[in-house]
């Protein structure tokens, strides 16, 4: 049985991902932290990565289930839509590096 994170973990995953995701819109890049969505994304991939279970498909499934309103909600988009391959990339060693660091 995986042990749940305390809230001082979610808030270390959370600044963790805002700092180094982003969102890449006309080329410009929002880290989620502006964007206020680094601790919903961490508290919905706590779970995996307490488990040690951070997994490329996992992680991509969450991010498709975050939606982005976009021109004050007239749109709205996925975060798996909205993220570069680099960012995404990025996501990832910030949640293996936390695995690590938890297991």
């Amino acid at each position: 049985m995986s042990k749940v994170p305390s809230n001082p973990e979610i808030e270390q995953l959370a600044a963790a991902i805002g700092a180094e995701v982003y969102m890449d819109v006309a080329r410009w890049h929002l880290y989620l932290r502006d964007a206020h969505l680094h601790t919903l994304l961490a508290e919905k991939l706590a779970p995996q990565v307490m488990a040690g279970k951070v997994d490329e498909t996992a992680v991509t499934q969450v991010l498709q289930e975050i939606p982005v309103k976009l021109g004050g909600g007239r749109k709205e988009l996925p975060l798996s839509d909205l993220l570069p391959m680099q960012s995404l990339l990025n996501l990832l060693d910030v949640l293996e590096d936390f695995s690590r660091q938890w297991a």
